[in-house]
């Protein structure tokens, strides 16, 4: 048994979706970071950095934080969604890292500047609504004749990825200029795991679907 603690972030939800696609058991304990519950002491010990995703499983006695780490630590258990060809399993790090350390981190803050913050610091908004272009081009490049991010197969990375996309509407991104974007966007979105990890853990509106 896995116990799962998050709140519904992106980066909660990447690990809410690995777990629904591997089909394991968890346990879900919200932490509402709107409220402080990341500064908790009993958090604390197993998050130190006090971001969620994190997760304890009893299984192994191993606690996680960061959500790349708790990605790659399910997929090697499982044996799934990670590659065995060291070409392609080095290719999904790869991509799994770009989104640990540029379009999440990125797209945070479009988030806070241009989605909650507009007007307030221009100089920033503009550059990281146009660093938000970019990231989307060079996903839109790599997605180009295949179906997932590495290749035909669906794996940690597509699911690292998507959730940052889904939330296009808060970026003032149109997916109609990201062709491929779109395509693999709404390939994923179908999915009966994506759509109930995506929930986790209530319910905040619908997945957001391009025109």
């Amino acid at each position: 048994m896995i116990d799962l603690y998050t709140w519904t972030t992106p980066n909660g939800r990447k690990v809410s979706i690995l777990l629904e696609e591997l089909g394991l058991d968890y346990t879900v304990h919200p932490i509402n970071i709107t409220e402080g519950d990341q500064n908790a002491e009993a958090f604390l010990k197993i998050s130190p950095n006090n971001k969620i995703p994190a997760i304890v499983d009893h299984d192994t006695g191993i606690s996680l934080m960061e959500s790349g780490a708790i990605m790659l630590y399910l997929a090697d258990k499982t044996g799934k969604f990670m590659p065995v060809d060291a070409k392609d399993r080095w290719a999904v790090t790869e991509w799994l890292m770009w989104q640990m350390g540029g379009l999440g981190p990125m797209l945070g803050q479009v988030h806070h500047f241009a989605k909650f913050n507009p007007g307030k610091a221009p100089y920033a908004q503009d550059r990281y609504l146009a660093e938000a272009k970019r990231l989307y081009g060079v996903l839109n490049k790599q997605l180009d004749g295949q179906d997932y991010i590495v290749g035909r197969e669906y794996s940690i990375a597509d699911m690292a990825v998507w959730p940052w996309i889904s939330r296009f509407e808060w970026q003032a991104i149109d997916l109609n200029e990201y062709p491929n974007v779109k395509r693999w966007y709404n390939s994923i979105a179908v999915r009966p795991a994506v759509q109930k990890g995506y929930h986790i853990h209530k319910f905040t509106q619908d997945i957001p679907i391009p025109e």
